[in-house]
């Protein structure tokens, strides 16, 4: 499994050949040139460095390559131990340190593991930056501190942190939550949102939920990715449980979904829409998303009179973006919100925070809720990548048997049709290019797909 270097970290799996997966020596490359940029490109000669991790059965031995690599360029270390990415997003600047690693893969199964590398505002990397991060890591001219000089680590917790920050946001009405005496299901996936979550729904007031999967072992009982097939058991103890709402969280915690009584999703692509919307109707303002998400929130932005703009995807693109076009609300349809009160990162607990405080607000079921916005359907599909396959081709074949639509290209190809669009983008984090499209319904969208999948797949 060759390594994969992007926007969204350094990622792969666990064991095989040095440069082929994420060995302990990829660690120790890949820390050793994010420290060495902070001190050629930040200009710290000795930085403070948060350090989280999600419950990944590898996090524990890799934390400890990560604390030790660090020290070793003379760096101090402030180690969080398990957290959300958000929580330690918000750690680096509670800290005022100079950056942050997060040992997580994210959404991927339990085989991967990757470094997501932070800087000072406790945000990912830019392009550029990360870019000279490869660059050092290429060169490996790593040059480690004497022993008088060497580092040191400081532990501490930071989950309460998180959760008294959340309960201080305006827009989070704990009051309200606590009254109306919601019974909710969480499945955290056996990774830190299984502590992190419920805590989040006690402080809330929340006393009665029921708990699946909330034991980080890092073992994960389903695919962790928060989608409908993933999500059987849950599912189920929605029909049976009498819940309101149930709630599910990826491994790190930047992902919300949510799950209607009746088990059916309420889909992961109406996190933000909902949202956007709560926000919206108290802080009027501009929102953004990725290419590959949902109409809906255009549609919904528009109804209060405010302009929606589209990135790349990727959560350093989106906040971009949002810092661009002073955005209230944002983040990427596939559950991760961005909410700039709090802080420039997609956050399932600040997610959890705004839309229990719609959700309450409104007074409807989470049916009802749903059929309130606008109604589409996004199918999602994907090509697994075989080595030599050559993307860039198939793309700009597409740019051109598509001339007569609207084309965007600055992430991959989207194809914007009357009647639905087609997003087709090299994946950051897994060797596949995903194919995303949204029509009204379900078949329309399949339809869609398959059309230019059958194109794409002439153009190999």
């Amino acid at each position: 499994m060759t390594l994969i270097k992007s926007i969204s970290g350094i990622r792969g799996t666990v064991g095989g050949k040095p440069g082929d997966n994420l060995t302990p020596l990829d660690i120790v490359k890949f820390v050793s040139a994010y420290a060495t940029w902070l001190k050629e490109g930040a200009g710290k000669k000795k930085a403070r460095i948060i350090l989280g991790r999600d419950a990944r059965i590898s996090g524990e031995m890799y934390a400890q390559l990560v604390s030790a690599t660090l020290i070793g360029l003379g760096h101090d270390v402030i180690h969080i131990g398990l957290a959300t990415t958000p929580t330690t997003e918000l750690a680096v600047t509670a800290e005022e340190a100079d950056g942050g690693i997060i040992l997580t893969a994210s959404h991927n199964p339990k085989q991967w593991n990757a470094l997501k590398l932070l800087n000072n505002r406790g945000e990912f990397l830019t392009a550029a930056d990360g870019a000279k991060v490869l660059e050092l890591a290429e060169r490996e001219e790593f040059v480690y501190a004497e022993v008088d000089e060497l580092g040191t680590i400081t532990e501490k917790e930071y989950t309460d942190y998180h959760i008294q920050h959340i309960l201080g946001l305006d827009l989070v009405n704990r009051e309200a939550i606590s009254k109306a005496g919601l019974r909710v299901v969480v499945d955290a996936v056996n990774s830190i949102g299984g502590v992190a979550i419920p805590a989040l729904l006690r402080a809330l007031g929340v006393t009665d939920i029921i708990e699946l999967n909330c034991e980080p072992t890092g073992r994960f009982s389903h695919n962790p990715e928060p989608l409908a097939e993933n999500l059987t058991e849950i599912s189920a103890r929605m029909k049976e449980s009498g819940a309101q709402l149930g709630i599910v969280v990826d491994p790190d915690v930047d992902r919300l979904a949510l799950v209607c009584p009746d088990g059916e999703m309420f889909g992961e692509e109406y996190t933000l829409v909902a949202v956007a919307d709560y926000v919206l109707k108290h802080t009027p303002g501009n929102t953004v998303s990725n290419l590959s998400s949902s109409r809906a929130l255009k549609d919904v932005t528009e109804s209060y009179g405010r302009s929606y703009s589209a990135a790349a995807v990727g959560e350093v693109n989106v906040v971009a973006k949002m810092k661009e076009t002073h955005a209230v609300i944002g983040g990427e349809g596939n559950g991760g919100v961005i909410y700039p009160a709090s802080h420039y990162g997609r956050d399932a607990l600040v997610g959890v925070g705004l839309f229990l405080s719609h959700f309450v607000a409104e007074e409807k079921s989470m049916q009802e809720l749903k059929k309130s916005y606008p109604p589409y359907f996004i199918s999602k599909n994907k090509l697994t990548l075989a080595p030599g396959m050559d993307v860039d081709k198939v793309l700009e074949g597409l740019k051109k048997r598509y001339a007569g639509e609207k084309i965007t290209d600055i992430d991959g190809v989207k194809i914007d049709f009357a009647r639905g669009w087609v997003h087709l983008r090299k994946s950051n984090t897994e060797p596949i290019i995903r194919i995303y499209s949204e029509a009204k319904d379900e078949q329309s969208a399949d339809a869609l797909a398959k059309e230019v999948i059958g194109v794409a797949e002439t153009l190999f």
